[in-house]
C-alpha cells in the first residue's frame, strides 16, 4: 500500500498524462471498463458482501445498508453510467470565447481539467466507478478516499478499473484510491493542496462539514438532502400522495429523498390521514407540529432540530402553514439548498415557489428523486452541489473542467 504521499505525488504526474489522451482514446478506456465491470462482477459482489455483512453486524441502518449494497442491477447501472459518460461529448478543449484584442491578439477562452480532483465519500461504492468515469472523460486524474464500510468493495472496483485502463496503455495511476481507512489519513489527505486542485466531499453532513472546515484544498461542497414538499391548498390529493410516496420511501437513503413536509392548513384535514394510510406499508414515522400531529396518528411532537433533520430513515417532519409566504419562509429556514418541490394547481404559486426558493433544485409537481446526475442526462454524477462557486446542482462533466486563455499573436509588443 503507497503511503498517501506518494499517492498524490503520481496522481500530480499522471494530471500532465491526461492532457495527451484524445476523444477517442478516452471513449474507448470508458468503454472498456464498463465491459470489465461486468465481466468481474463476482469479484466486486464477493468484495461487497464483505462490507455488508460487517455493516449488519455494526447495526447500519437500513437506508445506508441500502446504499452500501451491489448486485448484479447494481453493477450494470455502474457499468451503463462508465457508457454514457463515454459516449458523451468531450468538455474539454471547447472554445467558450473568441475575438481579436488590443494590436490584433487573437484571445482565446478554452475549456481545460480541473486537475488532480480528491473525492472523500461515504459508504456508496458505486460512487468509485462513477467518480472515475467522470473524473477521466473530463481529463482529470483522481485520488478517491472512500469509507471504511465500503473498503473492500472500492479496492475491488478499483483494481478491476486500473488493471483495464493498464491494458489500454494508460497509466493507471490517473485513478488513486486511499486504501487506509484511519481519520487521521483522511485528514492529512485535507492538507495536500500542493497535489490536489480541488476537494469535493460526498456524504452526510458531518463528513461535509469538516472536509469544509478542515481542508486547505479549495472544497466544491455537495450538501446533504433536508428536501422539502410543500403540499399547497389548490393541489391535486391523489397527486400529492404518490409524489410524496415515491419521493420519501423509493430509496430512503439517498440525498434526494423527502425529508420534510410542509402542507397548508386548508388541505391538511384531507391530505395528511390519506397520506398516513399511503405510507402505512412502509411503517413511516412523523415528527408532527401542534396543528397536524392530531391528524397523524402514532405521530410525536415535532422539536425545532427535527425540522433540520436529513433522516435517511422511514420518519419525516410535518410542518403546517397558513399561505405559501410562511412554507417558502419555512423551507429556505431549514433546507440545505437541495432539493424541494411544490404540488399546486395554481400557476402563480408555483412562479413564486420556482423564484424564491433557494436551492439547487426546485419542482413543481414532481418527486425529488429526480435530482440525479444521470437523470439530468449528464451520464453520471460527481455529486449535487449545494453552493454557488463554480458549480451548483448535480455536477457532470462540465462542472469538472475550467477555462483557460489562449493567446496568439504576430509579433505584437505591448505599448
Amino acid at each position: 500500500m503507497k503511503d498517501l504521499i506518494s499517492l498524490c505525488q503520481d496522481a500530480k504526474r499522471t494530471k500532465y498524462i491526461m492532457n495527451r489522451l484524445d476523444s477517442k482514446a478516452k471513449k474507448d478506456a470508458l468503454l472498456k471498463c464498463a465491459d470489465a465491470l461486468i465481466n468481474n462482477k463476482d469479484v466486486i459482489i464477493a468484495a461487497n458482501e464483505k462490507d455488508y455483512k460487517a455493516g449488519i453486524e455494526k447495526g447500519m441502518k437500513e437506508g445506508l445498508l441500502d446504499r452500501l449494497k451491489l448486485n448484479d442491477d447494481r453493477i450494470e447501472g455502474m457499468a451503463d453510467g462508465l457508457r454514457q459518460v463515454a459516449n458523451l461529448p468531450d468538455p474539454v478543449g471547447i472554445c467558450l470565447e473568441e475575438r481579436i484584442i488590443e494590436k490584433g491578439l487573437k484571445l482565446r477562452k478554452v475549456t481545460v481539467p480541473l486537475g488532480v480532483i480528491g473525492i472523500i465519500y461515504e459508504s456508496r461504492p458505486n460512487v468509485t466507478s462513477d467518480a472515475f468515469g467522470l473524473c477521466f472523460k473530463s481529463g482529470n486524474s483522481v485520488v478517491l478516499k472512500g469509507g471504511s464500510d465500503a473498503i473492500n468493495s472500492n479496492k475491488a472496483v478499483t483494481d478491476i478499473l486500473r488493471k483495464t485502463l493498464d491494458d489500454c496503455g494508460i497509466d493507471p495511476d490517473v485513478l488513486q484510491l486511499i486504501e487506509s481507512t484511519d481519520r487521521e489519513t483522511t485528514k492529512e489527505f485535507m492538507k495536500m493542496k500542493e497535489y490536489i486542485d480541488v476537494l469535493i466531499p460526498r456524504g452526510s453532513a458531518g463528513l461535509i462539514r469538516s472536509v469544509v472546515e478542515e481542508a486547505l484544498i479549495p472544497v466544491i461542497e455537495t450538501g446533504s438532502g433536508n428536501c422539502h414538499i410543500f403540499v399547497d391548498e389548490s393541489a391535486d390529493i391523489d397527486m400529492a400522495l404518490d409524489i410524496i410516496y415515491n419521493a420519501k420511501t423509493q430509496r430512503i437513503g439517498v440525498c434526494n429523498s423527502m425529508e420534510s413536509l410542509v402542507v397548508h392548513r386548508n388541505i391538511m384535514d384531507k391530505l395528511l390521514p390519506a397520506m398516513k394510510e399511503r405510507l402505512a406499508s412502509k411503517n413511516v414515522k412523523y415528527r408532527a407540529d401542534k396543528d397536524s400531529i392530531s391528524l397523524i396518528p402514532g405521530a410525536e411532537a415535532a422539536e425545532d432540530v427535527d425540522f433540520a433533520t436529513e433522516y435517511l430513515d422511514y420518519m419525516m417532519s410535518v410542518k403546517t402553514v397558513d399561505n405559501i409566504d410562511e412554507a417558502i419562509s419555512h423551507i429556505n429556514k431549514y433546507s440545505t439548498n437541495h432539493s424541494e418541490s411544490i404540488i399546486t394547481s395554481n400557476k402563480e404559486n408555483a412562479d413564486k415557489f420556482l423564484r424564491e426558493i433557494d436551492s439547487a433544485c426546485v419542482y413543481v409537481n414532481a418527486s425529488t428523486r429526480f435530482s440525479d446526475g444521470n437523470v439530468f442526462g449528464l451520464g453520471a454524477e460527481i455529486g449535487i452541489s449545494t453552493q454557488r462557486l463554480h458549480a451548483r446542482g448535480p455536477m457532470g462533466l462540465k462542472e469538472l473542467t475550467t477555462y483557460k486563455y489562449n493567446i496568439e499573436g504576430t509579433g505584437q509588443v505591448r505599448d
